[in-house]
């Protein structure tokens, strides 16, 4: 029933790649109590991974983070597998435009618009519904 912890080192290295791939190898020893609230909501992400998922599901990774921390997100998400696709409902249009390659603006349920991050960010009907500006 108990086994030494040298018997788990596939997993023990798994979880090690995990944390070099994701450039959070320096915190790996700290508690997570003591990471800041961004980080923790990265080190999540990183618990997603480990199931080595084909599709990561995001919703709102950034929500209640600091613009600092926010940015840390970003550069996070960014530096993820790029085979990896990611589902990501995002809030904050910052994270949206730096990392997905896709969009698809919903309203009331429905695509208002979909494409590249520079097509978006044109749209006269995005920017009308959401920005109030067309």
């Amino acid at each position: 029933m108990w086994r030494f912890l040298s018997s788990y080192r596939d997993f023990y290295d798994r979880a090690h790649g995990l944390l070099e791939r994701a450039r959070f190898l320096d915190r790996k020893d700290t508690e997570v109590r003591y990471l800041s609230h961004g980080e923790q909501r990265q080190l999540e992400i990183i618990l997603g991974l480990a199931s080595d998922p084909k599709i990561l599901l995001l919703d709102e990774p950034a929500a209640g983070l600091s613009s600092g921390e926010s940015s840390e997100m970003i550069r996070f998400l960014a530096h993820l597998d790029r085979n990896l696709a990611i589902l990501l409902i995002e809030h904050d249009m910052d994270v949206v435009f730096d990392v997905a390659e896709h969009i698809s603006v919903l309203h009331f349920g429905e695509i208002l618009e979909a494409g590249a991050a520079e097509q978006i960010r044109r749209s006269e009907k995005v920017q009308q519904v959401y920005l109030g500006t067309a």
